[in-house]
Parts: C-alpha cells; structure tokens; sequence
C-alpha cells in the first residue's frame, strides 16, 4: 500500500513531528544539533508510539547521550585496518594482529558496517570459528581483538555499545608449560653444536627471549663482571626481515647476571664466534650471517630430537625453565620478573624490588644448583651432564 503524502497534516509539538500516513502509519521527525532534519528509520501503529519515540530522542539530546543514527555506517575492515595502524605496537604484534583479521574475523564481519554488528552475529562468528578451526587460543585471541577494535568504535561515538559481550570469551586456557632438567639442558646445548650452545645456556639461565638473543652485541657482553646488557630486540617476521626496536616492554632492557658456571661458554664464544668490533653480533650463521628463526629452528628440533625430548618442548620453554629453577634456587617473584624481563601493573603493586646485588645472589644460586646436579650426574658416570670436552668447529 502507498504510504507517500500524508493524512493529516503535521502535529506540532514542543520537540519535533509526528504524522500520519494514508495507510494509517505514523512517523516522526526533529532537528538535530546541526539543524538537519531526521527522521525515524520505523513507522509506529499509533500516534503515541511516535511520540514516545521522540520523547527517548529528546532524552538523549537533554543528558548529551544523543548519537548521529549514521555515525556507525563505517565499513568494519576500513576501520580495523585504520586501528591496527595507529595502534603503534611492535612489528610481531602488528604482524599478529593482521593475520588475525585475515583469517578470522575479517571474513565474518568485514563486509559489514561497524552499527550491523550485533552481538548475536558475535555469537553466532565465535560459535562458528570454534567449530571450524577446533583452535580455542586463535579464537580467544580473534575476540579479543574484535571486542578491542569495537571498544574503540565506542569510544569515537561511532556505536552505541560494544556487542562483544560473551562472558570469559577472551580467556585462554594456555597449557602448562614443560620444563628441562639441568642435565636436559646440557644435552641440548650439547646436541646443537657449539656455535650455538650459549644460546641454549642464555635461553634457559638468562632467561632470554630469541628476540633479544639475535639483537645481542659484543658490548652488552661483560665476561669480567658476567653480565649480559639486554638492550634491544631484533624479532623476525614471517616475511624473513629483522625488525630491530626495542624490548618487548620498557622491563625488557635490563642487566642479567650469569651464573658462575657460564664464564667460559661465554668467554669461549665472544672469543671465537661473535662478530668483531663492538658493535658485532653475539650470534652469527656459519657464513657470518645473523641469527636467523628458521635455521635455528631446524637445528634446535634435530637437537631436541637427539635428547629424546617432546616435539612439543620450544626453545622459548627455556625460559620458563629459568624461572622455575631460579625459583627452586630462592629467587623471589620479583627477583624472576626482574631476571626476565618481565612488567605488569599487577606485579609492580605486588612485588617487592630486587636491586643487582639480590640479582648476583640469584645468579649464585642457579650456579650452585647446576653445579651440583652435574657433580652428581659426574659421579654416576652419566654422560650429557655438562663439563664434556668442547672441539672448536662450526
């Protein structure tokens, strides 16, 4: 039925118009605060639906809640993408972010405009997901960014609401990390080769990231002191390239003392196989080239598979190991945080603070624990327990 040219003419009110159609409907209409006409999206069945519809409109404009109806028609991908650029965050989080959105929430909302998401359509994505990619960590870690982008949406009035509002949908259930034993660790460091048995050593005992491991140089290296300056990090992206920046956080540089033990692994390895000058690279390819994800990940599975350990054991458990060991040695929370890097407002309001000498006394420790079990390993006659004669070779 025909609905255009009204019955009735227009009922002047305080706040707005209403009318009546030919067909018996009603509408409404006002002045925003630029003084452009709008009008309501619905018709109402009776002049009063109309008017309370105007009475909620004026509300919101009264309390300063009122909301541009086309303030939301923004394509979702053109504003994903736009937050993931000025969200500023390290190179791997950014390359994180946009696989994310490529495989996972871009093909579910990217057509849409940022006011057509909804939360059934929430639902209805992560049910979906979980089913398809039987993934409950990539898909916790897609909500989350989802529900960030769209908070942000809030925030720029550009949506009423946030419609990511399943509860715990954000949460991983992160497995619990496997841990090396001392004479573990020195099978592996054993078992990957000599070029890169300080690797293992500083993964485990530093306990450093990779990242800060391939950004090394020879003047963060104090072999008279026995300390490690973590000063930068150098994280490869899938592409291949290192993209040097600083540590994952402001923790991140920090000065990490070595257990007594490490003193001629590290001296050995300056000596023979970082590069020269003070600013060369701790760790370097055979051909002189720098340390690279992909070579060493083949050398490290061959490693793990001569120890017998679990496919499932990554280098990066190394640095849990630290932090369990360091713990079993009387490190303190804080004294691992501090050991490792590691910064959060939580903890800072927590624990208590653990200067260089409380981080000398850690590094004693670990010494002291790793010393003995390779004594006793010694004694059992038990090969891999450290203390194994070293040929100088690639």
């Amino acid at each position: 039925m025909a609905t255009k040219g009204p019955k009735k003419g227009k009922t002047k009110r305080r706040f707005g118009a209403v009318r009546q159609y030919r067909s018996g409907a009603w509408t409404a209409s006002y002045l925003d605060p630029a003084g452009v006409r709008r009008r309501s999206d619905e018709t109402f069945e009776t002049k009063t639906d109309a008017e309370v519809w105007l009475s909620q409109v004026e509300a919101d404009l009264t309390r300063g809640h009122w909301r541009d109806p086309d303030a939301g028609a923004v394509n979702f991908t053109e504003y994903a993408l736009k937050w993931v650029a000025e969200r500023g965050v390290s190179p791997l989080t950014e390359e994180l972010y946009q696989r994310l959105l490529r495989l996972h929430v871009l093909p579910g909302f990217g057509e849409l405009d940022l006011d057509e998401i909804t939360p059934p359509r929430v639902r209805e994505w992560r049910a979906e997901r979980i089913a398809t990619t039987k993934a409950a960590t990539t898909v916790a870690k897609s909500y989350r960014l989802l529900k960030a982008i769209l908070e942000t949406a809030a925030d720029d009035e550009l949506i009423r609401r946030n419609p990511c509002r399943i509860r715990g949908a954000g949460k991983e259930a992160a497995a619990e990390r496997e841990i090396a034993t001392v004479e573990q660790v020195d099978a592996l460091a054993n078992a990957i080769g000599i070029r890169w048995r300080l690797m293992v050593y500083l993964g485990a005992y530093g306990p450093m990231r990779p990242e800060e491991l391939a950004e090394l140089r020879r003047k963060d290296v104090n072999v008279d002191d026995l300390t490690i300056r973590v000063r930068k990090a150098a994280p490869e992206l899938n592409t291949g390239k290192r993209a040097e920046g600083p540590t994952k956080s402001e923790a991140g540089m920090r000065l990490v003392v070595l257990p007594e033990f490490l003193r001629e692994e590290v001296r050995r390895h300056v000596q023979w196989y970082a590069e020269k000058g003070a600013d060369g690279l701790l760790f370097v390819g055979e051909k002189g080239a720098p340390f690279r994800r992909t070579t060493f990940g083949r050398k490290w599975r061959r490693a793990r598979t001569v120890v017998g350990m679990p496919t499932t054991f990554r280098f990066y458990d190394l640095r849990h190991t630290g932090h369990t060991l360091s713990t079993r040695a009387g490190a303190t929370l804080k004294d691992t945080m501090v050991r490792a890097g590691q910064s959060s407002e939580k903890a800072a309001l927590i624990y208590q603070h653990s200067d260089h000498e409380r981080q000398k006394e850690v590094a004693g420790g670990l010494d002291a624990m790793v010393q003995a079990v390779r004594q006793k390993a010694a004694e059992k006659g038990r090969p891999g327990a450290g203390g194994v004669e070293v040929v100088r070779g690639t």
